[in-house]
Parts: structure tokens; sequence; C-alpha cells
């Protein structure tokens, strides 16, 4: 069991039921990442889905050196940041790897950002150097900075990947542990995205606290074959599939966008054994009648976050996966991963339906009462915060907002609420960062964001908000609105307008009302 103890302030403290183990701290993330190529050189490491293109593990070592140094000759030094805006290719991995290599940092964009909002993100974080596609060259070409071009060498005012990955001598760069390696942009807690700042030493953190122990919480064998169709520009993808596989030897298929039929295709075709989901990918494939077209009997570890489904869901693919694992996370940009279900161990615990799991091992986790900050025990509700070598450094040039996410004990304040139940298992309800994105809007006065229960997929999140005075926002607008800014799992999937948000005397938003609601039809009186 997880250990519960009490501290002279009365803080109750929870950890995982897995022992805790020793994390390497001075291990360049890239190295850390390869520590083990002697025996897994000759592997398949990346096999492009598409093309059905294989680099071995050698190849993809070999191919991150020369990006670090074809960066290094176009000027990049330790500490400098490029841009990858690319959906899932191997050129995202050897692009990444290699800025670690050469001790640059890496800011990840989704590519279907408007150009105004990857400007944005290159000024604030001091881009010097973009590695995207022909389709997305226009959205940066006013950026003023180097664009290296993956798939197109004609494109105009463009290097050529190729160009990149030619260079033969590394550049000698003392990489430091507390260096930045990764900035994915957040929403957080509050506000507009940041830069979240992750250093080499967090990242190897978490991916420890994930693959690394007897029992490792995340069993990933070097014969296993995850299937990589969720995006690396999100810290899910990059994580969990891309810097987890590489540790543990194992193999990755990418996909460079999600399509069913294809990812079905690719499944059969490899013998995939880990498959990270998101609801909206099980409810697809439960529904899908062309699945049992498909042998995807390979797969034995299902893992999907964001939400939690239903267990009618969760049946209806187990059906058709038998021998598979089910299970979610729970985790952050900030914090990596904070829990895990630990169906995925080595020697598996069962796990309840809806949970998250626990948390993971080397971290701490306490669930606090965001009125007045005081700790709470077993089943009682609070803000979830979480401790350990895993999180950020900090928002990028944002003190305050870091000041307001990391407190003076070095606790991080995630913004979800949640509770930790007698065996230790984490649940969720709905996360504030949606309520912060909807404030952030000009046309809105207030919001409360609570789950609706939703036949397929278990919970999906929908907004109740106040229109600022005069305006003539519709549901449609403010969808858009959130879907620029997050990953699509946790996309706004109704708005209803009402006049005033409950709150209590504290300002904390009374939900009880609005899920009353939902329970009693109101979702189905408003769209007609």
């Amino acid at each position: 069991m997880g250990s519960l103890s009490t501290l002279p302030d009365e803080e109750f403290i929870f950890r995982s039921k897995l022992p805790d183990i020793t994390i390497p701290d001075q291990l360049p993330l890239h190295d850390y990442c390869f520590e083990r190529i002697a025996a897994v050189a000759d592997r398949p490491c990346i096999v492009y889905g598409p093309s059905g293109v294989v680099y071995t593990y050698a190849e993809v070592q070999l191919t991150a050196r020369r990006v670090a140094a074809g960066l290094h000759r176009l000027g990049i030094r330790r500490g400098d940041v490029i841009m990858l805006l690319l959906t899932n290719s191997p050129e995202f991995a050897f692009s990444f790897l290699g800025a670690s290599y050469a001790g640059a940092t890496t800011t990840t964009a989704n590519p279907l950002y408007t150009s105004s909002e990857i400007l944005k993100q290159i000024q604030t974080a001091g881009v010097k150097l973009v590695v995207t596609q022909s389709s997305f060259v226009d959205k940066v070409r006013d950026s003023g900075v180097k664009i290296v071009c993956t798939d197109d060498s004609a494109a105009q005012g463009c290097l050529h990947f190729s160009e990149l990955a030619s260079a033969a001598e590394m550049p000698s760069v003392e990489v430091r542990p507390d260096d930045v390696v990764a900035l994915p942009y957040s929403s957080g807690t509050t506000g507009l995205p940041k830069g979240v700042m992750l250093s080499h030493r967090s990242l190897v953190a978490s991916i420890a606290q994930q693959l690394e122990g007897e029992n490792p919480n995340l069993w990933f064998r070097g014969d296993d074959v995850l299937l990589c169709a969720l995006p690396l520009f999100h810290i899910y993808s990059l994580n969990t599939v891309l810097l987890c596989a590489l540790r543990a030897g194992a193999t990755i298929v990418i996909m460079p966008r999600f399509e069913l039929v294809a990812m079905m295709e690719l499944v059969e075709r490899h013998r995939v054994t880990i498959a990270p989901f998101v609801p909206p990918i099980i409810l697809a494939l439960s529904k899908c009648p062309r699945v049992e077209e498909y042998d995807l009997s390979s797969i034995r570890m299902v893992m999907y976050g964001a939400a939690p489904i239903s267990k009618d869901l969760e049946d209806a693919l187990q059906s058709k996966i038998p021998d598979a694992r089910f299970g979610q996370g729970y985790g952050m940009t900030e914090a990596g991963a904070l829990s895990m279900s630990l169906g995925f161990a080595k020697e598996p615990f069962r796990t309840k339906q809806g949970s998250c799991g626990t948390v993971v091992r080397n971290a701490e986790l306490k669930v606090v009462d965001p009125d007045s900050g005081a700790s709470l025990r077993r089943n009682e509700a609070g803000e979830i915060c979480i401790k350990g070598p895993q999180i950020m450094k900090g928002y990028l040039n944002d003190p305050e907002a870091t000041a307001r996410t990391i407190d003076g004990k070095g606790w991080l304040h995630t913004g979800d609420i949640g509770y930790v139940d007698d065996e230790d298992e984490i649940f969720i309800v709905p996360p504030a960062e949606l309520e912060a994105l909807l404030l952030s809007h000009p046309a809105v006065a207030d919001a409360a964001v609570v789950p609706m229960k939703d036949e397929a997929a278990g919970e999906v999140p929908v907004a109740f908000v106040v229109r600022s005075s005069g305006s003539g926002v519709t549901e449609e607008e403010i969808k858009l609105f959130i879907s620029q800014q997050v990953v699509f799992y946790k996309r706004i999937r109704r708005v209803f307008f009402v006049d005033v948000i409950p709150k209590a005397p504290s300002g904390k938003i009374l939900r009880k009302g609005f899920k009353e609601k939902l329970a009693a039809g109101f979702a189905d009186m408003a769209q007609c």
C-alpha cells in the first residue's frame, strides 16, 4: 500500500505504493535515453508508418548527432531555442534529440495554430530557428528566423533538412542537468499560454519515475512496439511515448496524424503492443464497424489520459482486445506524469474504474482546500499539489506566474480538483485550466466548467458562460477559441449561456446547481 505521512503542521502527504528508486540527476536527457545504445544499436527504433522506412537505434543516434552539428554550424549555441512546427515524423525526433545534444532548447507548436499565434510564440520564446514542413512555411516566413524544411528542397528561402543532418563534427558542448531542454507552451492553471521550462534533470526524472525499478510503474519491454498517433508537440506523446520508448529500447511506429483505418492497419502490420490513446480514439475504435477486419490482438496495454471513460466503453473495446490491460494516467506539462494506473506495472495492482492510478514514485502529493490552503485527508476533494524532481523549473520570463504555481515549499499547484480514496487512488474533477482560458476571452465575463455525462466517453467538459456586456459571442466562437489553445481531447463540447455563475462568499464556484441542471436534461432542452 502507499503511505500517508503526517507532518507537524498536519499536512497529509500521499506517496506511491511502489518504492523509491535512485534517479540519475547528472545525465543529459540524450545520454539517458541512449544509455543502453550498445545493446540496442541494431534494433528498430523508429518506423515511419506511411512509408514503412525503419531507422535503427544506431541510425537515430547518429542522425541526432549530425543534426546537433548542423545546428552548431548554423549558429545555434547552448541555451538557444529552436521551434519544431511539425506533424509526427522521424525528423521531429531527430531534431529534438539533436537540439539536446547541441545544448539547445526545443519549443514545440501545433502546426494548425494561426500564423499570429505561432509568431507570438517565436517572439516570446526567443526562437532562432524553425524546423517545419512546406505546408506550414508561410506561417513562419515573416518571423525573421532561419527556416529548415523537412519535405521540400525547393521551398523558397529555406534550408532543407538534409543539409542540417549532413554535418559530421559534433560540437563540444557542456550540457548541464539544469539546462532547459524542452519549452512546451501551456496555459497552466491561469492565464494565457506560457513557456514551461523543462530541464534535462526534470525530464530524466519523469522518465525514470515511469520506467525504472524492479517493478516499473510503466512496464515497457525492449520487444515492445509503441504506437505514436498522438501529437509529439504535446507533452503526453513526447514524454511517455517517444522518450520513454527510447529509454526502454522499444520500437516506435509513427503516424503523422490520427486516421482510424490507417491506425488499425499499422497495429496489425507492425504487431503494436502498447497503444497510448485518448478517449475519442477509444470511442472511435469501439464504434468502428470495420474493427473486426483487423487483428489487434498484439496490443497488451491500452493507456489513456485527459478524461475517464465509461465502463461500458472500456468493456466494448476490451471485448475486441481481450488480452490488453486498460488504465489511465494523469499528468500536466508542468510536472510530467503525476499518477498512473498500477495496472501497467510489471507486477500489476488492480485499479478502479475512473481512477487515474496512484502518485508516481519519488514524488509526493497532497490535496489542499482551495480557500484555506489546509491539507485534506482521504476522500476530501481539493486542489491536487505535487512535489518531486520531475516538476518544471518555472515559466519562461514570468516569475509571478511561477510563484503562483510553485509555492515557497516547492509544491506545484495543479489547479485541478480531485481527491485520494482509501486505496490511495486519485480521482480528478473538472479542471480549472479551461475556466482560466474562458476568462481570458474578452467576450466572457465569467465561466464555470463542469463534467457532463456522455454515453460513450464517460464524461466530457461543458461550459456555462456569462457574456460580457454587449457581447454577442456564440457557442461556436468560444469552442473554437478553446480548441486553438488545448490538445484536442480537452476541448469544450458544449457552451451554455447564463446570467450569473453562482459562488460562495469565499468566491468558490457552486457547481452543484449546474450539475443538477445537466442531470435533469438541461443540455437537451438548451439544444432544442
